[in-house]
């Protein structure tokens, strides 16, 4: 099992990737961010995205939706953004946010890495 800062690293050995963040989606704040720079500010990013998954757990209330989110992706013309709402009893309201360079990312390697950072997520 591994810490938020040990599983950023992880997140960020991903190939392409560009920025990585343990996000809480009630209050909208990283708990942990790597990556980004100048030109990319990760805890606006994860603030915004927090409207995201919260809208899509207001849809799947108003379809009356079982199950859960397994991931959330928007495609960018030069990026990927991935979101993955933590599925441990220790995790819940928070979720892993990825950013990757489009050109040089395995958008299917890239989900599967992703879960494997998420299943030794300690918290």
């Amino acid at each position: 099992m591994e810490d938020i800062d040990v599983a950023l690293k992880q997140a960020m050995m991903i190939e392409g990737a560009l920025g990585a963040a343990l996000v809480d989606v009630n209050s909208g704040m990283a708990l942990g961010a790597m990556g980004g720079g100048s030109d990319f500010d990760l805890g606006v990013a994860a603030a915004g995205n927090t409207d995201v998954v919260r809208a899509k757990l207001r849809v799947m209330e108003m379809l009356n939706l079982s199950g859960r989110i397994e991931d959330i992706l928007t495609t960018l013309t030069s990026q990927y953004h991935l979101i993955r709402p933590l599925t441990s009893n220790s995790g819940q309201g928070l979720f892993l946010y990825l950013v990757l360079d489009r050109n040089r990312a395995n958008l299917a390697l890239a989900r599967r890495q992703l879960n494997q950072v998420e299943a030794g997520l300690d918290l």
